[in-house]
């Protein structure tokens, strides 16, 4: 029976080939001598081992025949119509790279020189065109639109390391002399953008982009996996080139079929495909490494973080079945979309639901907080004592969202107008109070409050106290408690009781999860080997305040990496949100300043801004815009699946806004709340509800000033608070602005977001 390997490519298979395409290739696996198949080679190719296949009258299958020892391989580029096919199997070329000895499979030089149709893995991209804001506006709004900021891509020049040469990326890395030498020649990032989209191999570019930020050659031999020795063996040429597939670097851009179900899987998934099957070597590394203790890795919007966490939780699992694994996140939603994710990358693996029973376990973080305290029952009542000072064996239940407000009323503290808000309180609650278990008054005016921003006095200390104890009060008067409390009750019990329901513990969006909650999932697992694994970017916080690991308990201290390549979004739109976030001061989970160097290989058109003097003014072009991308405008302009757009908006009341204003202007669009997204319509959700998903296309709708960022009055206690809320705007512009893959327009009517400056 013939191996198959599926190679990485764009655009490999059209969507109304799903099943004739499974169909060939179950053929092909069982018997490549079938008649039926026409597997045949190619007159005037560049490459021998090219094949093509019949998949019907009109579609033909690109592949390369590999000769092995007891059986031949497939290395499976694609499926095309019967012409593109054709010319795509003239050009392509598999070959064994004769510096690093990995397998590429490259593009030829006719069909990516200047003028001549661009490779199928490369987006279209024009080097010389200028990046500018596509900017529709009337007379009125004339005035509010400003020339691109002057380090855009199109400006910027790249920052190569000292005394690299073409030569020495040949000789060092094995990327081919022309291309590195065209790349140190570009004058800016656009012009670099354009160069590496006609690369003729793709982790090539990719690396000469990495190159081009600054990163060190020995850093990037190291992430790409060219340090470890390919042994290829001495066998004939066919024979090495398959050993080279089999390298872990090589599965950045190759992969081996298993068996027909998997063959199925695979097209089903269609072009969502490439990260389950696709990772980058040094997302692999971080995917296969074994930690002493906590690891964190970071990296921006887009980087794999989330990618690298699903592979890590097959791999633990695959390696011990009855270990307990648990994969965790700030919200349910999120939760939803690691467990789907999860059974896309792997069937086999066993969801559990049960604490203490192996497998893998995907829920949000309070899921997993209350099923902690219901296995506690009564005997949370030790563990209440400790962290509330009352001893009482009901906290099930869950506290209104007024209590605070009541408890501040009730209290009628004498303190500065700025510091008697919810907001005040439940930063001061969460921050100070619950993680260090305070009970007493006495207490609470000795803690150190650091971080905190607005210092307290002896006399406002109890005054604050006042309104804690007055919160505490009726809690217990309602048998309730609030999220907050719950995890730090289920932390407290975990800890009185040495119980420890995981062997593994990974944490996606850790930067969202508050003191508490991160003190419960170090008290889930032992410490250990591979206890924690810590996903964070510390740009993506949208709720809660900022959080130090070490201040938990959890010490990652030489054990944090960061992902920098994006493969979501293009530089023009990454280069937009990170302007965004270029007006504040962040800070990761070890306290330490965070970097904004992320960058990305794929390019495409530059951000839209959609001034509108009204909001009648604002819906109608958002209506024109959406009909725009649902209906093809001509042969080059492909329509767009409806599914594949998203009108992100900041609350609640505007997504109705927006879902009946545009069913006035013959534009159905779906509502999305809780609810998993379906398919079939454009969505319309919040721009928190938006985080963890991605679309081709993406408005940002009412990006105005008093709605992004939002009215901050309750945060006025201190400056600091108020930054750090403003971050959290910032943060949130920044998370909806990358979930866009390829299109991305913004909108606003009347004054624009001072964030847009």
């Amino acid at each position: 029976m013939p191996l198959l390997i599926l190679n990485k490519v764009k655009d490999g298979l059209d969507p109304s080939m799903k099943k004739k395409a499974y169909a060939f290739l179950e053929k092909l696996q069982e018997d490549d001598s079938l008649p039926g198949l026409h597997i045949e080679p190619i007159k005037g190719s560049v490459d021998p081992r090219v094949r093509t296949g019949r998949v019907d009258d009109n579609y033909r299958c690109v592949l390369f025949k590999i000769a092995g020892k007891d059986e031949p391989a497939y290395v499976v580029h694609g499926v095309w119509p019967h012409d593109k096919a054709n010319k795509i199997a003239e050009t392509v070329r598999l070959s064994l790279n004769p510096i690093n000895g990995m397998a590429e499979v490259e593009q030829a030089v006719d069909t990516i020189a200047a003028g001549s149709p661009e490779p199928e893995n490369a987006p279209a991209v024009t080097a010389s065109a200028p990046v500018e804001s596509q900017v529709e506006t009337t007379p009125e709004v004339a005035a509010e639109v400003q020339a691109p900021a002057e380090t855009s891509p199109a400006t910027k020049a790249p920052t190569w390391p000292a005394d690299v040469t073409a030569t020495s990326l040949h000789d060092r890395l094995g990327i081919d002399e022309g291309l590195a030498a065209d790349a140190l020649r570009a004058p800016t990032e656009e012009d670099l953008l354009g160069i590496i989209a006609r690369a003729r191999v793709e982790w090539q570019g990719e690396a000469l982009l990495e190159l081009a930020t600054g990163t060190p050659v020995a850093e990037v031999r190291t992430s790409y996996g060219l340090d470890e020795k390919v042994d290829v063996g001495d066998g004939t040429e066919d024979e090495q080139l398959l050993a080279s597939l089999r390298h872990p670097a090589a599965q950045s851009s190759f992969h081996w079929i298993e068996d027909n179900d998997e063959l199925r899987r695979i097209i089903d998934a269609g072009d969502l495909v490439a990260w389950r099957l696709f990772l980058h070597p040094e997302q692999q590394r971080y995917v296969d490494g074994n930690y002493k203790g906590p690891f964190r890795l970071s990296g921006g919007a887009g980087t794999g973080k989330t990618v690298v966490a699903l592979h890590r939780t097959r791999r633990l699992f695959t390696e011990d079945p009855e270990s307990r694994i648990l994969l965790t996140t700030f919200t349910r939603n999120l939760a939803d979309d690691l467990a789907r994710g999860l059974r896309q990358l792997d069937e086999t693996i066993t969801l559990q639901t049960h604490l203490d029973g192996p497998g893998a376990q995907v829920k949000g973080v309070d899921q997993v907080v209350r099923a902690v305290l219901q296995a506690a029952g009564p005997s949370i009542a030790e563990a209440s004592a400790s962290v509330l000072g009352d001893g009482r064996s009901s906290v099930t239940g869950a506290t209104g969202g007024d209590a605070w407000r009541e408890a501040i009323d009730d209290a009628d503290p004498d303190l500065p107008a700025e510091l008697t808000t919810p907001a005040f309180f439940q930063a001061e609650y969460a921050m100070v109070v619950l993680p260090r278990r305070i009970t007493t008054q006495t207490a609470y005016i000795r803690v150190r409050r650091a971080g905190r921003g607005v210092a307290l006095d002896r006399a406002k200390r109890i005054e604050v106290w006042k309104v804690i104890e007055r919160y505490r009060a009726l809690g217990r008067a309602s048998d309730t408690t609030d999220f907050v409390e719950k995890a730090a009750l289920a932390a407290a019990w975990l800890e009185l009781n040495d119980r420890h329901y995981f062997d593994h513990v990974l944490v996606d969006e850790a930067q969202d999860l508050n003191p508490s909650q991160l003190l419960f999932l170090r008290a889930l697992v032992a410490v250990g080997p591979n206890d924690l694994f810590i996903c964070e970017d510390s740009h993506q916080r949208i709720y809660g305040q900022k959080v130090v690991l070490s201040h938990v308990g959890i010490q990652v201290r030489g054990r944090s990496r960061r992902l920098t390549l994006n493969y979501r979004t293009t530089a023009q739109n990454l280069d937009w949100a990170m302007h965004i976030l270029s007006g504040g001061d962040f800070t990761d989970l070890e306290g330490e300043n965070e970097e904004h160097s992320y960058h990305s290989a794929r390019s495409g058109p530059v951000p839209q801004l959609h001034p509108a003097a009204s909001m009648s003014d604002e819906l109608d072009g958002a209506a024109k815009l959406v009909k725009s991308w649902l209906h093809a405008d001509g042969d080059d302009v492909p329509a767009t699946a409806p599914d594949g757009i998203a009108i992100l908006v900041r609350d609640k009341y505007r997504r109705q806004t927006v879902v009946s204003g545009l069913a006035d202007r013959g534009v159905q669009v779906r509502s999305v709340d809780q609810e998993n997204a379906k398919p079939g319509m454009p969505l319309v959700m919040t721009m928190h509800r938006a985080k963890g998903l991605e679309f081709t296309h993406v408005l940002l709708f009412g990006v105005h000033e008093g709605s992004v960022p939002s009215a901050l009055k309750d945060y006025k206690s201190s400056e600091e608070d108020f930054a750090d809320a403003m971050l959290r705007e910032r943060s949130l512009l920044y998370v909806a602005a990358t979930r866009a893959r390829d299109v991305l327009a913004v909108s606003w009517n009347g004054e624009r977001s001072s964030l847009l400056d």
